[in-house]
């Protein structure tokens, strides 16, 4: 089993505990930018963390659940750490909460065809991708997610994206300023 396979397996799992969920991180950003290798799979659940013992009841021996939450400081919410025995791969549950920003993009998810994965998922609009990864850029320092927002516009074309929606969160995360810079990072096509 590998990385992919294993978030397979924890997506089903949940479609068949009736877990609604969202994947992020980089696998989301992956299906509107440059495709890139990652060492975990993030997951939103919209579920009581008492459940959390049924879902790893339900995925078996191969998953360990370390069930002591952690507090997850972009977005205020709780992570649950998911490992797989034998490979070096996690998967972050991470619950979903009241932050306004997070409750909107688990709205507006829509579902779509994960050729990493091989099977439909649940995932943010591209413009909900980038204002997280901007987030994460911003709060976290990480530039990986400088990078998957740059490649995701040169992907996706300026016309294609809600500007005016992606610039409100950007002023209310306070990283318009960083979007503005990534933008003019990226060289023009043609």
């Amino acid at each position: 089993m590998d990385g992919y396979e294993a978030t397979r397996l924890a997506i089903e799992a949940m479609e068949g505990l009736g877990i609604d969920y969202l994947l992020v991180g980089g696998l989301s950003s992956n299906v509107y930018g440059i495709p890139r290798s990652t060492k975990d799979a993030d997951l939103v659940v919209a579920m009581d963390p008492k459940r959390l013992d049924a879902l790893a009841e339900k995925l078996g021996p191969e998953f360990s659940l370390d069930a002591q939450g952690s507090f997850e400081v972009v977005t205020g919410t709780t992570r649950y750490h998911l490992r797989i025995r034998n490979i070096p791969f996690e998967i972050e549950l991470f619950v979903l909460g009241d932050d306004a920003f997070d409750r909107m993009r688990f709205e507006r998810r829509r579902q779509v065809h994960s050729e990493q994965l091989g099977t439909d998922v649940m995932i943010p609009s591209v413009e909900d991708v980038i204002v997280m990864k901007l987030r994460w850029a911003h709060g976290a320092k990480r530039n990986k997610d400088r990078d998957d927002v740059r490649d995701i516009i040169a992907v996706q074309g300026d016309a294609s994206l809600d500007w005016d929606y992606i610039h409100g969160w950007c002023a209310k995360h306070g990283t318009r300023e960083l979007l503005d810079e990534i933008r003019e990072s990226i060289p023009p096509i043609g």
